[in-house]
């Protein structure tokens, strides 16, 4: 039964108004000039000269550096660095505050970029639907393509459907399927609801975006930060030569090793995923139910 009680937006993302009005030539941005996002600002930081320590300051470089000195002093510490966190912090509080009481979830990543009419789209509903039906709900991205497909599958197999979108310097629009829409400016924050609220990871076909959340969660396995869960590859075609050359070259050279590659399944089945990460669920509310004390190296999550 679909959580109607959990739904923030039915059409996207709920943080944004437009308005009709005109706005002044005077505030009115370049046409050409790409938008700086929040989690821009804070990884920028401003450039300065190179100074060999070799070399005596000349005069000018040292009032430059004394009038520097006297900006940091005086500038509003409200438009710094430390007063970010607040942001910050407001980020993670509402997303634990949505998500806190979804049932158990699993988080599909894949391109904005593939169509509906491209088999790997229709998979990525196939797959989300299996899964809501065996009583997941599903997390996407919350934007188009692949999360879309995942977030209409949800929806069609009646479970939560639950969209975390990312502020970017072109907008990315937040699909119809969601029944809780979230919008973040920052990618780690976003990046810890996925991890936080999800039971296993299914990675579809996709660029940058989807190799950052694939190998987030592999290094976070691998390293013991969360419990081991399933985190399984659709599309062996795709991402055939990847793993190949995991186990031909880093294997080979000893950056990783055999349990390493046991973290990923790679698939091409929708219901074999379906089953993997049922099986894997059930194993793990069958040890959190079972043992006692810390059993965090046989944890599936």
């Amino acid at each position: 039964m679909r959580r109607n009680s959990d739904k923030r937006s039915l059409n996207g993302s709920n943080n944004h108004v437009r308005k009709n009005a005109k706005t002044s030539p005077r505030y009115r941005s370049p046409r050409n000039k790409v938008p700086v996002t929040e989690d821009e600002r804070l990884l920028r930081r401003p450039t300065q000269p190179l100074l060999s320590p070799m070399e005596p300051m000349t005069q000018e470089q040292v009032t430059e550096e004394w009038h520097a000195q006297e900006r940091a002093l005086h500038f509003d510490y409200t438009l710094t660095d430390p007063w970010r966190v607040f942001r910050i912090m407001s980020e993670f509080v509402e997303g634990f505050d949505a998500l806190a009481h979804i049932p158990p979830s699993v988080a599909i990543f894949g391109s904005a970029r593939l169509k509906p009419e491209t088999p790997t789209y229709e998979a990525a509903v196939e797959t989300a639907h299996l899964l809501a039906k065996a009583g997941f709900g599903i997390i996407t991205g919350g934007g188009p393509g692949i999360m879309e497909a995942a977030n209409k599958g949800a929806q069609e197999g009646e479970m939560c459907s639950v969209g975390c979108n990312i502020e970017l310097p072109f907008e990315q629009r937040s699909n119809i399927y969601l029944d809780i829409s979230l919008d973040f400016s920052y990618f780690f924050v976003r990046k810890t609801m996925f991890v936080k609220y999800s039971n296993a990871f299914i990675i579809f076909p996709g660029g940058f975006g989807t190799m950052d959340e694939l190998f987030e969660a592999l290094t976070l396995i691998q390293t013991k930060k969360v419990s081991h869960f399933p985190v399984i590859l659709y599309d062996s075609k795709f991402w055939g030569g990847m793993v190949n050359w995991i186990r031909e070259v880093m294997l080979t050279t000893g950056t990783v090793n055999e349990d390493d590659l046991r973290l990923l399944y790679i698939s091409d089945d929708p219901q074999e995923i379906c089953r993997i990460v049922t099986e894997a669920y059930q194993e793990s509310y069958r040890q959190d139910s079972t043992q006692p004390g810390d059993y965090r190296e046989q944890s599936i999550r």
